[in-house]
């Protein structure tokens, strides 16, 4: 993987798990676990968008998808282990 494509991937990872901490949590869950939950949240959005269907192409589409799975992931955690997440 090219160097732009990891850096533009945790980006997109660091503002789809910060857009899903805002939207669960009402805050981040900082730097770190933000680009782990949106990098997660990218691959889990991705796949579910491409089983239905929906196109995800450019920035926005990607930042979307990303956005969405990393919420999807916030409440599954939020579902397994509620006071942590």
């Amino acid at each position: 993987m090219p160097v732009e494509s990891l850096l533009l991937l945790l980006l997109i990872g660091g503002i789809a798990g910060w857009l899903a901490g805002l939207l669960v949590h009402g805050a981040g869950q900082g730097i770190l676990l933000n680009i782990v939950i949106g990098v997660i949240g990218a691959v889990l959005g991705g796949w579910l968008f491409t089983q239905l269907g929906v196109p995800t192409a450019g920035l926005i589409g990607t930042l979307v998808a990303a956005t969405v799975g990393a919420i999807l992931l916030l409440a599954l955690l939020r579902l397994i282990a509620p006071r942590k997440w």
